[in-house]
């Protein structure tokens, strides 16, 4: 194949490399997601439409971004990732330049849908490639590039804050969308396809018979169905917090209470976002990691369980500036890991060759989730408080914890069970039959 000749001769063409890019990438388009409830405020204040009807564009980009990735996934798996990388960082780029500019609603759903088009291929594409690049360290290598995505805007909080109150939102949206899409779209054009000899399966039969699943065995497989269901539990929650933290700490009283930890002086709000997003970034390498050596199931369930906690923490002591600050990092450091681990268990279980596409499908979890994210607005102005909210996403993160558990795990372990036996028996002549 092109894309094999052209790793082989390429000396960008080596896992690390290829990683390093990847992360870039990622750290390019996060602004598109953790950025955007700096924005929330000030559209609302020019425009006054109304934060719920605002925030229906942030649905419409996870939406966008994640239900479209398993398309975009099957384009890595056949053509390479460097036609999908950059094309999805010129449509980022579009997307906010369009923000920029939109004055109606329409106009700002359209951007979007546009810019979650443009995410969901970047971020599919490089989670996908460096999943095929590290067989062996899926867990590590997916959470280093998800820290890009959760990472890349805490250095870019600051700034974004700070240009939105000189220069207003309309000319952070133009000049942060192009610089971010360009450094993409010349990125793009470095990444490359693994070697086939890391995408073949191994010789041992039971290793081939539980690798490289195509997308209709994973879409038949009741373990991908519990992952699912787990994932749009645990994104909820997130996504919830991401899009709103901003309106949350303005209905706390915080927006502008200055905190001071460790020297540093910040408004409650900027202070929370930065922390928030370098814990969100250093979970996933780190719960990655973690899960690389005690497996997948457990993590989930310590972390996910630590979210449970943090959540109804914040709920009860959030309205204390410095406790919102740190409360908010713990809730975002047990939540980021879900895009590590998911996708490494995803790997495990269905194998490398697929594994833009299957990881892909199952990133459209965090689709059916966003359609959560504008009920949260809904739920606050009936019950008057987010107190509803946040016990309702500490609910289903103690669930998914026991689900890892007590489903998923014997699942997976009599999944690996079954095709064991079938190994066997082909060894010998008498292949089992579903």
């Amino acid at each position: 194949m092109e894309t094999e000749r052209q790793a082989g001769a390429s000396r960008l063409a080596s896992p690390w490399v290829q990683l390093v890019f990847g992360v870039v990438c990622m750290a390019m388009i996060a602004n598109m997601q953790y950025g955007w409830t700096l924005f929330v405020n000030p559209i609302d204040e020019k425009y006054h439409w109304g934060r719920a009807a605002i925030q229906v564009a942030f649905t419409i980009f996870v939406v966008t971004e994640t239900w479209l990735v398993p398309i975009e996934g099957y384009l890595v798996d056949k053509y390479g990732p460097r036609p999908v990388v950059v094309v999805g960082g010129l449509l980022c780029a579009i997307a906010w330049v369009i923000n920029s500019y939109a004055a109606s609603l329409p106009m700002l759903y359209f951007a979007a849908a546009v810019g979650g088009v443009g995410a969901g291929a970047v971020y599919g594409t490089c989670v996908g490639n460096a999943l095929k690049w590290f067989p062996n360290r899926r867990g590590l290598a997916a959470g280093i590039t998800a820290a890009g995505f959760g990472a890349g805007s805490a250095a870019t909080v600051v700034p974004i804050a700070h240009m939105i109150k000189s220069s207003g939102y309309e000319s952070t949206f133009l000049w942060f969308g192009l610089g971010q899409g360009l450094i993409v779209f010349f990125l793009g054009m470095a990444l490359f396809a693994p070697p086939a000899e890391l995408l073949a399966p191994v010789k041992n039969a039971l290793k081939r018979a539980v690798y490289n699943a195509s997308p209709k065995q994973v879409l038949s497989s009741p373990i991908f169905w519990v992952m699912y269901l787990m994932f749009v539990m645990m994104a909820a929650g997130g996504l919830m917090a991401t899009a709103q933290l901003g309106p949350i700490a303005k209905d706390f009283g915080l927006h502008d209470s200055p905190v001071s930890i460790l020297g540093l002086t910040l408004p409650a709000l900027t202070f929370a976002l930065t922390i928030d997003r370098v814990l969100n970034g250093l979970t996933r390498p780190f719960f990655g990691w973690v899960s690389d050596r005690i497996g997948r199931e457990n993590t989930m369930f310590i972390a996910f369980a630590v979210e449970a906690v943090g959540i109804m923490m914040l709920s009860k002591y959030g309205h204390s500036p410095v406790a919102f600050v740190v409360l908010t990092g713990i809730v975002f450091f047990a939540w980021g890991e879900i895009y590590s681990l998911f996708p490494a268990t995803c790997g495990d279980t269905f194998g490398p060759k697929f594994a833009a596409t299957n990881a892909g499908l199952l990133y459209t979890a965090k689709g059916t989730a966003a359609l959560l994210v504008p009920f949260s607005s809904v739920i606050t102005t009936m019950t008057g408080s987010w107190h509803a909210v946040f016990t309702l996403a500490a609910g289903m993160a103690a669930l998914s914890a026991l689900l890892a558990i007590f489903v998923l795990k014997p699942m997976r372990h009599a999944h690996v069970q079954k095709h064991s036996r079938a190994s066997v028996d082909m060894q010998y002549g008498s292949p089992i039959k579903d």
